[in-house]
């Protein structure tokens, strides 16, 4: 282990972000310092990924304060409107946060003001960290597909603008569709529906609360707390974007930049920054046994992985009750641990979700969730909650490793993990006779 020098590097030195289109300092070799990796085996790396997204050794947060916590150390919570099993964020909040319960979600994003949510890639993320994200906001109103909203209902914009302003809040159904000019996109087939859309995503508007999945309106002066309406500096914006999103990683790399930062970031500029940043001693390269190349993780993460490599549990990830060897967590097709790049680099798993495939092309279910046990992934079980019948249904389950089927501690500990899933889903029975291993069918 590299640790002590690592962990022992200076902070004299401010990480500096190129303006757009600058040629960044670092990507002359000559001015770049070498720095060794920390060398970690795939075993830490894959207890802190985990960790780092409150998924390892167990729950460690509870009620509603405990959600809070989890939310910010998630760094992106992932809204979607199906409901197979439950929303993909209460499940992913449900496997984090003991005694969770889906309108403590709403209680601090909507009602608290806490967190908001925003963005093409459909994310709840904290209101404190809403002046950067005003800066992103800001430059969506130059994105093509923003840009092509705007040519198309530019005289609707202004109408939505001014009734947000008369009304306080909106919805798109408080327009009818005889009422208003019918559109064909993803968003919404009225105008005005496009428009609302539009002065979300650019920053104008929020949303103020949901009616079920629907997104209810009001301009953001009106939303979020005043101190918190300024745009912060670009520099600031992109240093604290790229922390965060290694943050969401755990461990990972300066790629898909553009994406994050929402401007054009070439591979030469993206080296360059990770390059400075390292530096600055912001971010410190990891080398991962059985993985290609070099990772970062940001340098406050080291002590952490110090721990899990001297198999500790690090200070304030300890559990409340079970573990996951104990008791099994369900993973939300969206958790972020399960994204399918990172599933096969990190747990050998890959996994994909099945809900917009063609039937002849589904192989396992629409909605089959990773099994995480310990700190691997075990499996998956695809599911269905019958509200009518009160029943929690397993269409199937597929485990990775056939003997699991055999193990004691794994039916213990998955028999346990539907138990507390059955009762969040608040239904009264589980049906397993869709199981085709006898003894996993036995166990449930």
């Amino acid at each position: 282990m590299l640790f002590g020098a690592a962990a022992a590097r200076s902070r004299e030195h401010e990480a500096v972000v190129p303006e757009r289109g600058a040629v960044h300092p670092c990507a002359d070799p000559t001015l770049r310092s070498v720095t060794d990796p920390v060398e970690i085996s795939s075993a830490t790396a894959r207890r802190f990924i985990l960790g780092r997204q409150g998924l390892w050794p167990g729950r460690r947060w509870k009620g509603k304060r405990g959600t809070r916590a989890a939310m910010i150390a998630s760094e992106h919570v992932q809204l979607d409107p199906l409901v197979i099993v439950a929303r993909s964020h209460d499940l992913m909040l449900h496997a984090r946060v003991a005694g969770y319960r889906p309108e403590i979600f709403h209680e601090l994003a909507y009602g608290e003001r806490r967190f908001f949510d925003w963005g093409g890639w459909l994310a709840v993320r904290s209101m404190e960290e809403l002046p950067f994200w005003r800066v992103l906001m800001r430059r969506d109103r130059d994105n093509p597909r923003m840009t092509q909203v705007a040519d198309a209902v530019g005289p609707t914009i202004v109408e939505m603008r001014a009734a947000l302003r008369e009304r306080g809040t909106l919805s798109n159904r408080d327009f009818a569709a005889a009422d208003r000019r019918a559109i064909s996109t993803y968003r919404g087939n009225k105008d005005s529906s496009l428009a609302l859309y539009y002065l979300w995503r650019v920053g104008e508007a929020m949303t103020h609360h949901r009616v079920g999945f629907e997104r209810v309106y009001a301009l953001t002066e009106a939303v979020a707390p005043e101190h918190l309406l300024a745009a912060a500096g670009e520099i600031d914006v992109e240093r604290f974007m790229l922390r965060k999103q290694l943050a969401f990683m755990g461990i990972g790399r300066f790629a898909l930049l553009s994406k994050v930062l929402h401007r054009k970031v070439s591979a030469a500029e993206a080296r360059a920054i990770g390059a400075q940043l390292a530096e600055a001693n912001e971010i410190t390269p990891v080398a991962v046994d059985g993985w290609p190349g070099r990772s970062f993780v940001l340098t406050d993460d080291l002590p952490l992985l110090d721990a899990i490599d001297r198999g500790r549990v690090p200070r304030g990830w300890a559990p409340i009750g079970t573990t996951t060897d104990d008791e099994v967590a369900f993973l939300s097709p969206l958790d972020p641990v399960v994204d399918r790049d990172r599933a096969r680099a990190v747990f050998g798993f890959d996994y994909v979700w099945e809900i917009y495939k063609r039937p002849d092309l589904v192989r396992y279910g629409r909605f089959a969730m990773p099994i995480l046990w310990g700190d691997r992934l075990a499996g998956r079980v695809d599911l269905r909650t019958d509200r009518r019948a009160r029943t929690l249904v397993v269409n199937g389950i597929w485990l990775e490793n056939d003997a699991d089927a055999r193990s004691k501690g794994f039916r213990d500990a998955l028999r346990a993990g539907l138990r507390r899933l059955t009762a969040f889903v608040d239904v009264d029975r589980l049906d397993a006779t869709a199981v085709a291993d006898a003894r996993l069918r036995r166990t449930l």
